[in-house]
């Protein structure tokens, strides 16, 4: 514990501005993370592939039970919108599909871009406080008195290499983090596009009266 606490002491003000954008970072992949990973999330070839067998058997009640058992996942709502209107046109099951896919597409993006800005912000605020070092550094080179001097010095380095290391410390997690939430986001969005056009097709082909022979080619 005082070792944390020398540090900070040691590394200035610039520590405590990190030592907040860390907190904040943290929530954010903390609570990005569960919900993308976790409540967000869900099996979608398997999930697809039930409600494909309950479309092909005409059971769409059935198939909106199932979206409703599973009302946390980002697919589930796209689906349930298109199986909401199964017996309606072509163009009212595609709008009513594309209008819940503007819709979920914000909620699993929402708040991740932060995590890259948060990332460098840590690392822009260490190399502030490392300049921060560095003008005491050069102070107590020129104008200190020669018993300052190196006390000077030493807390002028210790602000400059503390401040840095911790940004980095920081920025670095939070950049991995990032790119991890990011890509499961972008497999999420490319699931909803992927299956939400095969119910499409499956629902239209209910309708034409070939949804046997379409299902069959899927």
């Amino acid at each position: 514990m005082m070792f944390v606490l020398d540090f900070f002491r040691e590394g200035g003000e610039f520590m405590y501005v990190i030592l907040v954008i860390s907190v904040i970072a943290m929530a954010t992949v903390i609570e990005r993370g569960y919900m993308i990973l976790f409540r967000y999330n869900i099996n979608g070839a398997a999930f697809m592939a039930q409600i494909q067998k309950l479309v092909m058997a005409n059971n769409i009640d059935r198939a909106i039970k199932l979206c409703n058992a599973e009302s946390n996942s980002a697919l589930t709502r796209v689906l349930k919108a298109g199986l909401t209107r199964a017996n309606r046109s072509a163009l009212e099951i595609q709008n009513a599909v594309d209008e819940a896919t503007l819709e979920t597409i914000p909620m699993l993006q929402k708040r991740t871009p932060y995590l890259g800005m948060w990332a460098n912000v840590a690392t822009l605020t260490g190399l502030l406080g490392t300049i921060s070092g560095l003008v005491i550094a050069f102070k107590a080179v020129a104008t200190a008195a020669p018993e300052e001097k190196q006390q000077m010095l030493a807390q002028g380095i210790s602000v400059a290499m503390y401040t840095t290391a911790f940004g980095l410390v920081v920025a670095i997690p939070t950049m991995i983090a990032h790119s991890i939430i990011t890509n499961r986001t972008v497999k999420l969005i490319d699931e909803i596009d992927q299956y939400s056009v095969k119910l499409i097709n499956l629902l239209t082909a209910r309708q034409r009266g070939t949804l046997k022979e379409d299902g069959g080619e899927g």
